[in-house]
């Protein structure tokens, strides 16, 4: 339905919340969050607001070092709101490896750790412009 927007990023020592490098999965949200703030700047050319998550996800665990794809689309428009649904992919992983610490290899399949569906909301007032992306009422 709409143009996919897509980021990539290393999780570094400050993601990790738990023992063991394990990044928090809020982080992953987070990512979302960036990820539906530029989806609607590119279709409304205003950041709008989340309001919240119909599902969430978390697949497989996250680690210092390891690179993160987010993706998200809008798959439906409505006067104001905007549904989307939203993906995290391990692309590059870290190795662990205390005698090799910097060490890691690009993933041949990427691993989804994330997936989730929520919903944003621009107020008419705010809306600027529309783009390509196809719409609903509603």
């Amino acid at each position: 339905m709409s143009e996919e927007v897509i980021i990539r990023l290393r999780m570094g020592p400050s993601d990790v919340h738990y023992a063991g490098n394990l990044v928090d999965g809020a982080r992953m949200l987070a990512l979302f969050g960036d990820v539906a703030t530029e989806l609607l700047i590119r279709h409304d050319g205003d950041e709008g607001l989340f309001v919240g998550y119909e599902s969430v996800q978390f697949k497989a665990p996250v680690y210092a070092g390891d690179y993160i794809e987010a993706k998200g689309t809008i798959t439906r428009v409505g006067n104001t709101s905007r549904d989307m649904h939203f993906t995290a992919y391990k692309v590059i992983q870290s190795q662990g490896d205390s005698d090799r610490p910097t060490a890691a290899r690009v993933l041949e399949k990427p691993v989804l750790v994330a997936e989730a569906k929520g919903t944003c909301v621009v107020p008419k007032e705010r809306q600027r412009r529309k783009t390509s992306f196809a719409s609903e009422e509603g």
